[in-house]
């Protein structure tokens, strides 16, 4: 890694393993829309404290500040609009100078904080569209380039000839392991994956290996998960992945972690995450192993044949959602029901009277709006 043990002052904050890589991006992943246009000295993003613009001084700062591993350069990029013809040819012409104010305000500070490896950015579009933008990388800025960002698998064939060699981070969108497969077949080295939390949320605990080694009896496609919200879990003591040896399966078993669902102990879903991250790394150790051994494209389609194209649909809730995570538009419904409301208009009854004393009747207090008389 770039940054040496304990001199990044976030990877403290958050307890990060020295093992782990800190990646810095300047938008959440999967982005939520911002509302206003880039321009030309900065991005638009959203915050904790809503929507905000994002300048190449700031965001050099913010890695200056806290030493990332890997930080990723700005593009010039808005995930809910489709860019026109002008807008495509200021496209790369706003990332190169990004980019380029980018390394400059980086290279000047070195002495003061650890280098960090830059990722620049493959815009989603056509190769010759950014043509200008990756001939400049090439030509003038590829030894301070340790690699690149995708946000769209199909635009891999855009990075240069010449830097073919360094590693790709995707920031694509990933539906499950069947699509990180096919992504690792056009060349993506590396994904950020939010699939893995909102499979969690939904209660889901995956069952899937690389390269597949069972298949099921009857010759059906398998469940790449099971719903843990199905009640027929409810009295089930085996793990949550036969010879599992992940921290739950080997603490605890189906049952347990359908009650903590049903009582929506926060316990649940970190142990569902627990269990959904040790099955995402032994399915990345397969795709290294297979790779190594020359077997991957063998091993790709016989997951294709024997698990199911998506994960299994949840008939639960999720843990409670706050923030950013609730909506993301003003038109966006909420992903869960509310679960405290007012009392329709009780609040302005009390404010116009005296509480109730121990000797009010029932039909006072239904007055009052503080009871409902059933009899």
């Amino acid at each position: 890694m770039p940054v040496g043990e304990g001199q990044s002052r976030l990877r403290r904050f958050i307890a990060l393993q020295d093992r782990s890589w800190l990646v810095l991006g300047p938008r959440r992943h999967p982005p939520v829309p911002a509302r206003a246009a880039n321009t030309n000295v900065s991005i638009a993003i959203q915050t904790a404290v809503g929507f905000s613009t994002l300048e190449t001084d700031d965001y050099v700062e913010a890695v200056q500040e806290l030493s990332p591993d890997i930080v990723l350069g700005l593009a010039d990029y808005e995930y809910s609009k489709t860019p026109g013809v002008k807008r495509l040819e200021k496209m790369g012409d706003r990332t190169l100078e990004w980019t380029q104010a980018m390394l400059k305000g980086l290279e000047e500070n070195t002495d003061r904080v650890p280098r960090v490896a830059f990722f620049a950015p493959i815009l989603p579009i056509e190769a010759g569209q950014q043509s200008f933008y990756l001939e400049t990388l090439t030509s003038e800025l590829a030894d301070r380039i340790a690699g690149w960002t995708i946000y769209d698998s199909a635009s891999v064939d855009a990075v240069p000839a010449k830097m073919q060699h360094l590693p790709r981070l995707a920031l694509t969108n990933v539906r499950g392991p069947h699509d990180v497969l096919d992504q690792v077949s056009l060349g993506i080295d590396a994904f950020v994956l939010a699939f893995i939390g909102s499979a969690t949320d939904r209660g889901l605990a995956f069952t899937f290996n690389f390269p597949p080694s069972k298949s099921s009896e009857d010759g059906r496609r398998l469940e790449l998960g099971i719903n843990l919200w199905t009640t027929t879990y409810a009295t089930d003591l085996s793990r949550l992945l036969d010879d599992c040896a992940c921290y739950t399966c080997t603490n605890h078993h189906r049952a347990f972690v359908r009650h903590l669902l049903d009582a929506k102990e926060m316990l649940a879903w970190v142990l569902l995450q627990i269990h959904n991250y040790h099955i995402m790394d032994a399915f990345f150790a397969g795709i290294r192993c297979s790779i190594r051994q020359g077997t991957f494209e063998h091993d790709r389609e016989n997951f294709h044949q024997r698990f199911q194209e998506e994960l299994p649909p949840s008939t639960g809730q999720g843990p409670r959602l706050r923030g950013y995570q609730i909506k993301s538009g003003p038109s966006e419904s909420r992903r869960n029901p509310q679960s405290f409301r007012s009392l329709n208009d009780a609040e302005a009854k009390v404010a116009q009277t005296i509480a109730p004393n121990t000797t009010a009747e029932g039909t006072d207090l239904e007055g009052l709006g503080f009871a409902e008389l059933l009899v």
